[in-house]
């Protein structure tokens, strides 16, 4: 080879190397990347991780699960989970599903992209545990006098629930706690409250609030159950009972539990025999004076006993007739008693009155004779002109 050829030949081959070399030095400066999406689902939901890429040349695409499980290789599934779809390979967009989304899902997922030098990102997954309908535990029971203690519980949630117990739209102070379950939380929030007789049936509820839930709350409604000792109370018939009528006595009882055994009796006695309890009312028939005397009904349960009485009085409805019968005279009687005594008082005061009235004239008729001795004196020892005149009024 001519020394003219060979300085061609090195001018061709170092054309060719600096047009090579400029093919790299665009490549590199151009540079393929990958970029990850964080992804935040509610449990149950599908969730979308996608992964975008830049100046894709078409090398390998590998996606991985938390655990550095390949899932996808070039769009291939690599995984045997049918709950993960490859709904999309593009140079510039891949993108992955995932449905029915549990906490155990929850992490970080690897979009690689294999060239010369690997490049890989990593998309975060957050899953949101919604709270149920809170549940309601009673720690101890309601008595009448004394204190119940209610907690209300949230079992899981992420992040925590906030709970709180209401009653007629005022918010009682209650003990909140809290405890991590793998990923979620349980939070509980425990009451005491003083409790009577008239607290029984009050609706008290617990209200659950979650920042995914969007201002709405989850509320358990509960009603307190107070257990208090029986009252008994018989309700009296109308009017009077005579021989020959029915009876019907019913006995009110209240009490919580409610007593299951109503018992009727007969103080000093036994009870009659035409008598008959149907439930919580005793009833005879054909009422006689063998029926007279008190009867007692009775109540209990595990919290104490109660009783109420009532006395029976049949009448003989002769006897009550008669009895009706003497009461006109009995009154016509009294009425001329009155009218004898007020005569008598008349009478009385009459004649002390005219007895009085004489003695005063008799006293006047005997100063009046006085006067007339003195006059006739006067008259028949003759009167002297010097000691002057006197007239005298016979």
């Amino acid at each position: 080879m001519s020394p003219g050829q060979r300085s061609l030949l090195f001018s061709h081959s170092l054309t060719v190397f600096l047009l090579h070399s400029s093919v790299l030095l665009s490549l590199c400066s151009r540079g393929q990347a990958v970029e990850a999406e964080n992804v935040t689902v509610l449990e149950g939901g599908t969730a979308q991780i996608s992964c975008r890429l830049q100046n894709y040349d078409g090398s390998i695409v590998v996606i991985q699960n938390p655990r550095r499980q390949t899932l996808f290789f070039n769009g291939t599934r690599a995984l045997k989970d049918d709950r993960f779809q490859m709904v999309l390979f593009t140079p510039r967009l891949v993108r992955i599903t995932l449905t029915n989304v549990s906490v155990s899902d929850e992490g970080g997922y690897f979009c690689q992209l294999y060239t010369d030098d690997t490049h890989h990102q990593v998309a975060t997954l957050s899953v949101v545990v919604l709270p149920e309908v809170p549940i309601v535990e009673v720690k101890t029971e309601a008595v009448e006098g004394g204190e119940v203690e209610l907690s209300c519980l949230s079992p899981r949630s992420k992040p925590p629930a906030t709970l709180r117990w209401v009653r007629d739209r005022r918010e009682i102070p209650g003990v909140i706690s809290q405890q991590e379950n793998v990923k979620t939380v349980s939070v509980s929030n425990t009451i005491r409250i003083p409790v009577e007789r008239k607290d029984n049936g009050a609706a008290l509820s617990c209200e659950a609030s979650h920042p995914s839930l969007a201002g709405q709350k989850r509320i358990r409604h509960y009603r307190l159950d107070v257990h208090f000792a029986p009252t008994v109370r018989i309700v009296p018939p109308l009017g009077i009972l005579r021989e020959g009528d029915s009876l019907s006595l019913t006995c009110v009882v209240t009490g919580n539990p409610m007593p299951r055994d109503i018992q009727w009796s007969r103080v000093n006695d036994s009870m009659p025999e035409r008598a008959e309890t149907s439930g919580t009312t005793l009833i005879m028939t054909r009422l006689s004076q063998s029926h007279n005397g008190t009867y007692l009904c009775q109540a209990h349960n595990n919290y104490g006993r109660a009783a109420d009485h009532y006395t029976l009085l049949v009448y003989d409805p002769g006897a009550v007739v008669e009895a009706h019968s003497a009461v006109p005279y009995a009154v016509i009687g009294g009425v001329l008693a009155l009218l004898v005594f007020t005569v008598i008082c008349v009478l009385i005061v009459t004649i002390w009155c005219s007895v009085r009235q004489k003695g005063s004239y008799l006293t006047h008729e005997a100063s009046g004779l006085d006067e007339h001795g003195e006059v006739q004196e006067a008259f028949l020892n003759g009167n002297d002109t010097s000691q002057g005149k006197k007239e005298y009024l016979l």
